[in-house]
């Protein structure tokens, strides 16, 4: 760690802004190694941070998280809207940080209600089991039992391929909009990044959140 310069820093940022990685990816990369140093210092691993660590500036046009207000009209606004998926993809995103995929793709045999975690077999890292809080837990267990006989999806679909939904973006941008927010401004990415951004506020530190995607409670 201590041979880590600035240089390596902006190199590793040119690498992958030329991959066309977007800003806000990198910076929270870089979060979590500003984060590692920072605790390798305070650990004594380290006599002083060896580089300095400059971020990247990002488009302010969009909500990088949402508030626990704007939760409250977004989850409201679910509750109400004609498709039954919308809710549960939501309240699964902000509890979660599981990525888009990750939900839709949710097999009721992968949700263990007595270990209270989810089974990820296909995650971008690899295979990983999601722990689910209390209150997830009880959500999740009302869907299984009111799922229909042989169901095998959370978010089935006769018309997919998959045999699963594959697309929300229609739903969640109306939803979005009912909540009286911007869907420009507030993407799906954008549960994910509220989801970690609470956990943070409530004193998680980054590498467990990455690591571990632990989940937030919602009030």
């Amino acid at each position: 760690m201590s041979k880590i310069s600035s240089f390596d820093i902006e190199r590793y940022k040119k690498y992958r802004l030329d991959n066309k990685i977007k800003p806000g990816t990198i910076n929270r990369d870089l979060a979590a190694l500003s984060h590692l140093l920072n605790k390798a210092v305070e650990w004594k691993w380290l006599d002083h941070k060896p580089c300095h660590i400059k971020r990247l500036k990002e488009d302010k046009g969009r909500i990088i998280y949402l508030t626990t207000e704007q939760i409250k009209k977004l989850i409201d606004a679910a509750k109400q809207d004609e498709c039954p998926y919308i809710y549960p993809f939501i309240v699964i995103g902000l509890e979660t940080a599981m990525r888009r995929m990750e939900i839709l793709s949710i097999k009721l045999e992968d949700i263990c209600l007595e270990k209270q975690v989810i089974y990820i077999p296909k995650a971008k890292a690899g295979a990983r089991e999601q722990p689910i809080t209390e209150h997830l837990t009880q959500f999740l267990k009302y869907y299984i039992e009111n799922s229909a006989t042989n169901q095998a999806w959370l978010f089935p679909s006769k018309r997919s391929a998959s045999q699963h939904i594959m697309n929300i973006e229609k739903q969640f941008r109306r939803v979005v909009a009912r909540a009286g927010l911007n869907p420009k401004e507030v993407v799906r990415h954008t549960l994910r990044h509220t989801a970690i951004t609470h956990l943070v506020q409530a004193g998680i530190d980054l590498p467990t959140v990455h690591l571990s995607g632990s989940p937030m409670r919602l009030r």
